[in-house]
């Protein structure tokens, strides 16, 4: 489906949006604004990277918008975001996505209709800034999320649970702060190709932020998964180290049981009055013994 959301009988470009084009429609766009084949194949591939051609006079990006809809445990680059295309010449811009993406209408309705972007590339900056605008508010979730998780971690008992949130925090983490480190070459080719502004100075600060925010969320998560197998690595070794005092305990002790329990004949204990007694008070000093210098080395 394909609309006009600016003609230039009212603005000073054209605005056509393409909302899940088919192959054959999108041929038809391209030959009437004369686009180049290549970026057309790019444009209809859903899982595209970020990215920005200029080919004569039509500058060709490839931007990714958050997508608040998909599952919790998604964490995949495409998983997590939609890609939006963005066709853009001094005379028209066209913008071509597979799902609804009502922020293209509130664009429209905020900056278009007022007259406040009067060219093509100031728009191309204002989607591309809300495109980023969608990633802090979900950056901002997982951050608390991520405190949650800490909290649990550390004041509480944690369990397999919090590992497998752990890292799907952090790859949703890892997948965002990729789309973002691609976005900023998107930002550096329309500084170098529009030149500085403040719209896109804007723009590149809150990219910034964006990226700041998924860097330390992926350091966090890291540092946290870090910690959560170094504690269960620390209850095995605790277990360990109790098995071994018991072992340590009655190894001596099984060793005398073990000879008095051999019955050859000629034992000249085994037919002593106090035989008995004696290996048991020998068995008790031996296991203080043990115990005392397990004390003094501070294994107890």
């Amino acid at each position: 489906m394909q609309k006009e959301l600016a003609t230039p009988t009212d603005h000073p470009f054209t605005w056509l949006d393409l909302n899940d084009p088919a192959p054959e429609e999108l041929n038809q766009v391209a030959q009437k604004y004369d686009l180049y084949y290549t970026v057309i194949k790019d444009c209809l591939e859903p899982d595209h990277l970020p990215k920005f051609e200029s080919i004569g006079p039509v500058n060709f990006i490839i931007t990714r918008i958050y997508n608040p809809d998909k599952e919790t445990d998604a964490d995949t680059i495409q998983e997590l975001s939609n890609k939006i295309a963005i066709f853009y010449s001094k005379d028209f811009i066209i913008t071509v996505h597979r799902s609804a993406q009502p922020v293209l209408d509130e664009i429209k309705d905020r900056f278009v209709t007022p007259g406040h972007c009067q060219s093509t590339a100031e728009l191309t900056i204002r989607i591309v800034r809300w495109v980023l605008t969608s990633y802090i508010d979900p950056g901002l979730a997982l951050a608390t999320e991520l405190d949650g998780h800490e909290s649990a971690l550390f004041l509480g008992k944690p369990t397999r649970q919090v590992l497998q949130q752990l890292y799907y925090l952090k790859r949703k983490a890892s997948s965002a702060k990729r789309i973002l480190t691609l976005t900023e070459d998107i930002l550096h080719c329309l500084q170098r190709s529009e030149g500085a502004s403040p719209v896109l100075q804007d723009t590149l600060d809150l990219h910034l932020k964006a990226r700041t925010i998924y860097e330390q969320l992926e350091e966090a998560a890291t540092h946290l998964l870090n910690i959560y197998l170094s504690m269960a690595s620390q209850r095995t070794n605790d277990v360990m180290r109790v098995l071994t005092v018991f072992s340590a305990f009655f190894l001596p002790l099984t060793f005398i049981v073990g000879i008095y329990g051999m019955n050859f004949e000629h034992m000249p204990e085994l037919g002593w009055r106090y035989g008995y007694p004696v290996v048991l008070v020998s068995m008790v000093i031996v296991a203080l013994g043990i115990y005392g210098w397990f004390k003094r080395k501070g294994w107890l």
